[in-house]
C-alpha cells in the first residue's frame, strides 16, 4: 500500500521529501533516469540486494504517485516496462544535484 500523500497546507520541501522517501527509492528513480526504459528484472539486478516485494512495493507507490509509469505488453512471457512520466522528469535536475552533491562529498572525505 502506497503512503498517502496529502498536499493540503504542506510545506513543499516536505512533500517533496515524503514523495521521494523510502529505502530504495532514490536509487530506483537514478536507475530509470540514466536508462530511460528499464524492465524489472534488469532494475532489480542493477540494484542488488533489493528483494522483489520491496521493488514491487516502492515501484507501485512511485506509480501511484505519479512519478514514473508502467506499461504493459500483451507478450508471453510477460514485458513490463518502466519510465518517467511528465512530472517524473522535473526530478532530472534533483537527481543529477544529489548525486553531484554525493561525488563532492565523498571527495571531502577522501573516499574511493
Amino acid at each position: 500500500m502506497a503512503k498517502s500523500i496529502t498536499t493540503n497546507n504542506i510545506c513543499p520541501m516536505a512533500l517533496g521529501i515524503n514523495v521521494l522517501s523510502g529505502k530504495w527509492k532514490l536509487q530506483i528513480l537514478w536507475n530509470i533516469y540514466n536508462k530511460k526504459v528499464i524492465r524489472f528484472n534488469e532494475l532489480q539486478r542493477s540494484l542488488g540486494n533489493i528483494t522483489t516485494k520491496t521493488l514491487t512495493d516502492q515501484l507501485k507507490e512511485l506509480e501511484e504517485q505519479q512519478i514514473i509509469k508502467r506499461t504493459v505488453y500483451p507478450e508471453v512471457p510477460p514485458k513490463v516496462e518502466y519510465t518517467f512520466t511528465d512530472i517524473g522528469l522535473t526530478l532530472e535536475p534533483v537527481l543529477k544535484a544529489l548525486c553531484d552533491w554525493g561525488t563532492q562529498y565523498s571527495q571531502s572525505l577522501n573516499m574511493p
